[in-house]
């Protein structure tokens, strides 16, 4: 569908982008993505604690699943991956979009602030996101309402973050409040640190999103997905069996994949009756936050931004490692590698149920072109005459919208309240009314918009 970009969202986007572009003022963040990888050739030493951990636990009881395995090695509150290791940057193991190009948090902050007009300018707002890395895309965001705050000053903003990850919590206050936070007294405080940003905006961090409260939101997750535990099936003679993880029986400190010689509770529950594909893989945890996330928009407004590696139902083994931006042995030395596995959108729209209205997965490419990207890098070259700078902003461009890079590997998935895509109703008894009645504001980002 193709709509004239004179609705709101072109005004929000002109706004934002129309200073001209300012070196020491516009952060551009060039490097690497973890799409770009190549496999490790090194040879890893395993992280004998969590490798001891793993083996003892499997010795006890016998093979874990791959869910347990991923819950182990990211989250482990000793020796988890997320909890122990800041690995985000180039001195990390993988970079995400808001550390690519601030451009990318900006257009998130516009279609943030757009879905809040389309909901009617609701008095609250909470915008929430989960799994926020190092804060990246919520200053870049928090930056867009600073910009529009003759648009949103009426609205109470405050920020929530859910985030397991103690090292993280601590750079992303560093990045949002500087100093002006703290943590709580107790370490079961569902609200486990509290601040405020140099603008005055309220920001509070959690570990789960059950604990956010209850209010109109948004929520954002970008790669947030990926890393939820998933379970792993294999068709068989006999049906579906699940993989697991066991030790290697030859090598005592080496772990490999088994298949389950009989159903499991999760190989008779999670797989669809009518799945064709031979290896599936579900994200039953995925499946419960899609869940709580279509609840809380039915029951206080809002609308749920998802942005993830993904595919809609088609894809099958895609369970991965990655360690200093190099691909990397999911079962080899656990605890020192991020692992992922692309997310079934079409799995997250069946778990959604008709209670909200779901949108796309649109690919990256497709989503940052709607809500005018193009626009913004012609304002941002026009208005810079450094060429290093120059080559800068294309490269970060070309990133995140090159098929063979993020543009088509990365896809966007909404979830809306029904009411947001319904048509205004006209009231009745007015014989002089004879406009037709206004058409809903179109979705930002999921609807091809043209300027003109």
């Amino acid at each position: 569908m193709r709509l004239c970009f004179g609705v709101k969202t072109q005004q929000l986007i002109s706004r934002v982008f129309s200073r001209p572009v300012n070196r020491s003022a516009v952060r551009w963040r060039a490097a690497q993505t973890r799409l770009a990888c190549s496999s490790s050739t090194g040879e890893e030493k395993p992280r004998p604690s969590m490798l001891r951990h793993l083996t003892f636990k499997i010795k006890a009881t016998g093979p874990i699943t791959v869910a347990e395995y991923m819950r182990e090695v990211l989250t482990n509150p000793v020796t988890g991956y997320y909890v122990r290791n800041d690995m985000l940057g180039p001195d990390g193991d993988f970079i995400t979009s808001p550390e690519i190009s601030q451009i990318f948090g900006e257009l998130l902050g516009v279609w943030i602030v757009s879905e809040w007009i389309g909901a009617g300018r609701p008095k609250q707002l909470q915008l929430v996101e989960l799994g926020p890395g190092k804060g990246s895309l919520a200053v870049d965001v928090l930056r867009v309402f600073g910009q529009l705050r003759s648009v949103v000053g009426g609205a109470s903003l405050s920020l929530h973050l859910v985030e397991v990850s103690p090292v993280l919590s601590r750079l992303q206050a560093q990045n949002l409040t500087g100093s002006r936070s703290r943590e709580a007294d107790a370490e079961d405080e569902p609200e486990y640190r509290r601040g405020e940003t140099a603008a005055g905006v309220p920001v509070s961090w959690y570990r789960r999103l059950e604990d956010v409260p209850t209010g109109f939101s948004i929520f954002l997750a970008h790669e947030f997905f990926d890393a939820l535990p998933i379970h792993k099936f294999q068709r068989t003679q006999k049906g579906w069996r699940e993989v697991m993880v066991d030790i290697d029986p030859e090598k005592s400190e080496q772990l490999r994949f088994v298949v389950a010689p009989s159903p499991t509770p999760a190989s008779s529950t999670l797989v669809q009756a009518d799945e064709r594909r031979g290896h599936v893989e579900v994200c039953a945890e995925g499946g419960v936050v899609v869940q709580q996330l279509a609840r809380r928009i039915v029951e206080d407004g809002g609308a749920a931004l998802i942005a993830d590696y993904g595919h809609d139902g088609t894809k099958t083994d895609t369970f991965r490692g990655f360690k200093g931006h190099q691909l990397h042995d999911v079962l080899s030395s656990p605890g020192s590698a991020d692992l992922t596995a692309d997310v079934d959108f079409g799995f997250l729209r069946r778990m959604a149920g008709g209670g909200v209205a779901c949108l796309g997965p649109v690919t990256q490419r497709t989503f940052l072109k709607n809500m005018g990207i193009d626009s913004r890098m012609q304002v941002l070259l026009r208005n810079c005459s450094d060429e290093s700078t120059r080559q800068q902003l294309v490269g970060s461009y070309d990133m995140l919208t090159n098929g063979a890079k993020m543009g088509e590997r990365f896809h966007f998935f909404g979830l809306l309240h029904h009411s947001r895509l319904a048509k205004p109703t006209r009231p009745e008894g007015l014989k002089l009314e004879k406009k037709k009645s206004p058409a809903p504001l179109p979705v930002a980002g999921f609807t091809e918009l043209s300027f003109s």
